[in-house]
């Protein structure tokens, strides 16, 4: 039988560390893929919550600035309302309307010059408001609109130097016309409330802020980079993301130089963009600690592979491990030796010793920084020679054999200088040897501060109980019991109770709301409140003349201690001259709203019943005309005038249906989005003709960039071709019509139609939008029935868009159509 030749023990082992080696490989190469696709995981879940995180703090911002706009709109149709501006009444409005937006810093009235009318903030009438500073001032009537933000916390405290980082307010500013005049409402909004928002929603790892369109840093988060107020126009954010997508994300450098995970998202229907950022280090922190997990898998894996080299390794892992804990534990307790030595010499009480008839035979080295004094001038003396003479006799009862045993406790002033005294908390303990006093231990801490905000706590508490017995509103406090604490003289005015007959008592029947059988009280503390900071709603109470009164209740719980809130303050707050105010202006609205709806509908049922008649007499003065023109011309130069009458007559009707139909508002548009440089082509093309007819010369531009609006076709041509008309009608023969679209800066787009005509006097540049108005310059026969301007102005408030018109230098006028364009999207 041959020999079988074995294979060496080298030649094995060799063979086991590559195939161990390969095995090693493959896992290394396994686990590192998984950890790349568990990286990629973890950034997609953090894009994910970045755009939930962008949409929420996107409809707050949103939400809060529409509030504000739905605010100022309803105080404008209330002053409008009136026959002439109360200041004070609009200042009462002004003020309820901050109760209802907790947003809102200020509010006021301004003129076209920016001095205030009125204001919630009781400011002087006349005080002027640098409205230049806000930027560009909308126009037009009942539209808000957002500025810039502005330094300091109102809108006269920007007069004086402030950073606009530190303190700001956003304006949102509405105009309205009334009596011929220009006013502003404005609301103050607090960034501040924005930058709260978005710091609670915003999760801690994460950071979030608020744009304005034009690249102004409105608010963020305590740990965005950039500061509140500053300028970005030149970001690429601005620059090149926004105008191509409303909504996106990126992961590159945006706000730093560290690569960042950073989302955007554009407000629905404010120029405002929320951005959210993170450092993307930061979110692969939770990826980079399960990177210990699969780094420990892959050393199991690799200590089965290894097979007998495992336990070697492991051994020495573990002996090199044990060494660094024991380095680990000496060096701890090196640096906590370290640190008790320090605590020991920096201790900032005063230590001493005393003899048993309280002169001092050690004092530590504070009691020389304190005193002022060498140490060797201290000892020797008694504590109570170093004292306040007020307080002497006091220290020295301390040191007596009557006073108890244990801790004695004084509190003492003690002179450091000439002048200057220091309050000082003693403690001294007595030393026993058996029954006998040999000396005293003991220590000083110096509370001169807590002594003196104690001192400082008295008067605010005083100020405060005056202030509040000053308020015009009634307040009261209830304990957790539910008896009164204290109540303030309005209180006692509006119940007809004095405060000595309900404090320390149970709340009853003091407050009785109205309609109640039998009556009862609101007031029973904590119900309904628990687990809220504040509770406000509308009731209403009997006053002490049994008048039945609006008031707003509010309910805020005192904080107390571990066992629970100390009780509840209430405040009342009277609206019911309000109520009335609104309660008339409401009947007001709603009889002007259906006498509006009564003559709208006589407007159309009559229009309708006209259109019948005015059909057949214009067929048949077209049919008279073409037989008249062979056998008697007179007859159908006749018919002609007939036929002409008709139409304009049919216009008039056609123009009277239209504004019935714009003034009910019921099924007139249907908005999509759209270029609005083809709607303009469209119309100056089907206009040539009458052009060509009047000898009239087309100069046109149009913008090169998409003027991309959310309009209603037909109606924005309707427009178009209401103006240009007018400005083919009223032009020189041969004379020459521009028309000219731009996209403004401000996010809008500018269509501007320019003629030579006679122009509009000044006076009348206003009045040719209302219906049946024309121009006294224009009206000399040339036709219209005095209703395109009008239809053309409620078309285009409709759309959110704004027309006037202006005279040309040179002779001529100009009307200036203007539309708000949104995010330039592919059409």
């Amino acid at each position: 039988m041959p020999h079988r030749r074995r294979p060496s023990t080298v030649s094995l082992v060799w063979l086991a560390r590559g195939v161990g080696a390969a095995l090693a490989l493959a896992a290394v190469v396994g686990m590192g893929f998984l950890t790349w696709q568990s990286r990629n995981e973890a950034l997609e879940a953090a894009e994910e919550r970045s755009h939930l995180i962008a949409r929420v703090l996107e409809d707050h911002a949103t939400q809060t600035v529409e509030s504000a706009a739905l605010a100022l709109t309803t105080v404008g149709d209330g002053i409008r309302g009136q026959s002439a501006i109360d200041a004070a009444h609009v200042s009462q409005m002004l003020g309820q309307m901050l109760l209802a937006q907790p947003g809102l810093r200020e509010a006021a009235l301004l003129s076209e010059s920016g001095q205030i009318i009125a204001s919630s903030a009781g400011h002087l009438p006349g005080s002027l408001v640098r409205l230049a500073e806000w930027g560009p001032l909308p126009v037009g009537d009942g539209k808000a609109t957002l500025m810039h933000l502005q330094p300091g916390r109102g809108l006269l405290e920007g007069r004086r130097a402030q950073r606009i980082d530190q303190v700001a307010y956003l304006p949102l500013v509405m105009p309205f016309q009334m009596h011929a005049r220009r006013f502003y409402l404005v609301a103050a909004i607090n960034p501040d409330a924005l930058a709260n928002y978005q710091q609670g929603v915003a999760e801690p790892e994460w950071h979030a802020a608020l744009f304005s369109y034009q690249g102004q840093l409105l608010a963020a988060t305590t740990e965005f980079p950039l500061k509140p107020g500053s300028w970005h126009q030149a970001h690429r954010l601005f620059r090149e993301w926004l105008p191509a997508h409303a909504i996106g994300d990126r992961q590159e450098p945006a706000f730093g130089d560290s690569q960042q995970v950073l989302t955007y998202r554009v407000s629905r229907s404010r120029p405002m963009v929320v951005v959210v950022v993170q450092e993307r280090s930061r979110l692969l922190t939770d990826w980079r600690d399960d990177l210990w997990l699969n780094a420990g898998a892959l050393l199991v894996m690799e200590l089965l592979i290894l097979g007998g080299m495992a336990a070697t390794l492991r051994a020495l892992s573990t002996r090199a491990q044990a060494q660094r804990v024991l380095d680990e534990a000496y060096a701890k307790l090196s640096a906590s030796e370290q640190e008790m030595a320090l605590v020991l010499r920096s201790i900032q009480e005063l230590i001493f010793r005393t003899d048993a008839d309280g002169q001092l035979v050690f004092v530590n080295a504070r009691w020389a920084l304190v005193t002022r004094e060498p140490t060797e001038k201290i000892l020797g003396r008694k504590m109570s020679t170093l004292v306040a003479p007020a307080d002497r006799a006091q220290v020295e009862r301390l040191f007596s054999d009557a006073a108890p045993d244990g801790v004695r406790h004084a509190e003492v002033s003690v002179p450091v200088s000439p002048g200057e005294l220091r309050r000082f908390s003693l403690a001294v303990v007595p030393l026993m040897t058996g029954s006998r006093i040999d000396g005293f231990a003991g220590s000083a801490v110096d509370v001169t501060e807590r002594y003196e905000a104690e001192a400082r706590l008295q008067q605010q508490l005083h100020l405060v109980a005056l202030l509040l017995e000053l308020s015009p509103q009634p307040v009261s406090m209830v304990d957790r019991e539910g008896c009164y604490v204290t109540v303030n003289r309005a209180w006692e005015d509006f119940t007809g109770r004095h405060r000595d007959e309900v404090v320390g008592r149970p709340v009853d029947r003091h407050l009785p709301e109205c309609g109640m059988e039998p009556p009862t009280s609101d007031w029973v503390p904590m119900e309904g409140i628990e687990g809220q900071s504040l509770l406000r709603y509308e009731t209403q109470f009997y006053d002490r003349n049994r008048d039945c009164r609006d008031v707003v209740l509010s309910k805020v719980v005192v904080p107390g201690d571990e066992m629970g809130p100390a009780g509840v303050l209430f405040t009342l707050t009277d609206v019911s001259e309000f109520r009335r105010a609104e309660r008339a202006t409401t009947e007001a609205k709603e009889a002007a709203e259906e006498a509006s709806r009564v003559k709208s509908e006589f407007i159309a049922n009559m229009s309708h019943e006209l259109r019948t008649p005015l059909q057949s007499i214009i067929g048949y003065s077209e049919l008279g005309r073409s037989r008249g023109e062979a056998t008697c011309p007179k007859l159908s130069a006749m018919f002609g005038d007939i036929h002409d009458s008709g139409r304009r007559m049919l216009d008039l009707v056609n123009d009277l249906l239209d504004v019935s139909a714009l003034e009910s508002g019921v099924g007139t548009f249907s908005l999509e989005r759209c270029d609005l440089r083809p709607c303009i082509t469209a119309v100056v093309r089907e206009l040539k003709p009458l052009m060509a007819h009047r000898r009239l010369t087309l100069e046109m531009s149009q913008a090169p960039e998409p003027l991309v609006a959310r309009v209603d076709p037909l109606r924005f041509q309707q427009v178009i071709r209401n103006v240009l008309a007018n400005a083919i009608r009223f032009s020189p023969e041969g004379s020459a019509i521009t028309v000219r679209s731009i996209r403004r800066s401000q996010g809008e787009a500018h269509l501007a139609i320019m003629d030579r005509g006679p122009g509009i006097p000044e006076p009348e540049l206003e009045r040719i939008f209302e219906a049946f108005v024309q121009s006294s310059a224009t009206s000399t026969g040339a036709g219209g029935t005095g209703l395109g301007l009008a239809i053309s102005r409620k078309i285009m408030t409709a759309l959110g868009g704004r027309i006037h018109a202006e005279n040309r230098p040179g002779g001529g006028a100009v009307f200036h159509v203007l539309m708000p364009l949104g995010v330039v999207a592919e059409i």
